[in-house]
Parts: C-alpha cells; structure tokens; sequence
C-alpha cells in the first residue's frame, strides 16, 4: 500500500516536471484526510476550481482516507527525530499509525523533507 503526500497529488493534476509513474495510481493508495484539505487549499488558491474541480474529486475518490483520528494527533504533536512541518507530523503521524495495524505502507513524495524525516523514522520510501 502507497501513503501517498500532497506533493505527489499536486505533480500530477498540474502536471508539472515530477510526475508520479502511471502504475502508481493502479497501487492500493492511502492518505490522511488532510490530503483532501491540502488539495483544495491549493486549487482554490490557484483559481482552478472551475478547470481542476472534477479531476480533484476524481483523484481523492482513488484514495483509502484516513481521518484525523485522536491517536493519529496524539503523535502528531509528539517529538520527531527531525524537525518537521505540522502538516508534515500529521501526515508522519498517519503513516505510523498504519504501520502500527500491520499495513506494509510506503511513502510517496516529492517533499525533501518528508524524505529526509521518513529516512530518520526508517519507513520505506516508493521510488518516484
């Protein structure tokens, strides 16, 4: 299974010089519900609503959501071995927490820092 950040998502509906491979999205796809609100912040930001609206709902429906669920922001707000981001804790905290049921999950990412706290957390990174 593939924990698949917003940077990835972002790449592929803007379609910018990373794009994630094809069989990627033919993968079981997992994400934290903030996926959905990181999404949308940026398409609305971007005044793309109107051109980008129904391949967002399109993508997000590929996707196991994962709520923001009290253990998950409990390890959210805990230390991790590297400086990170809130959102980035969150979505660590999510994949952690999928681990913990015996879900075999990679990350995939374009964020640099993602990687270098996902190398530090020792969780398998897919290759993109």
């Amino acid at each position: 299974m593939i924990y698949v950040d917003t940077s990835v998502v972002l790449a592929h509906l803007l379609t910018e010089d990373k794009v994630p491979p094809r069989e990627m999205w033919e993968e079981p796809l997992v994400s934290s519900r903030l996926l959905e609100y990181e999404l949308w912040n940026r398409i609305h930001a971007g005044h793309l609503a109107e051109s980008h609206g129904e391949a967002v709902r399109g993508i997000i429906s590929k996707f196991a959501i994962l709520e923001m669920i009290q253990p998950v922001l409990s390890r959210a707000v805990e230390l991790f071995p590297v400086a990170v981001r809130t959102l980035d804790a969150l979505h660590l905290a999510s994949i952690e927490f999928l681990r913990e049921q015996s879900l075999d999950i990679m990350l995939a990412t374009y964020d640099p820092r993602m990687l270098a706290a996902a190398r530090k957390l020792k969780l398998p990174v897919y290759p993109l």
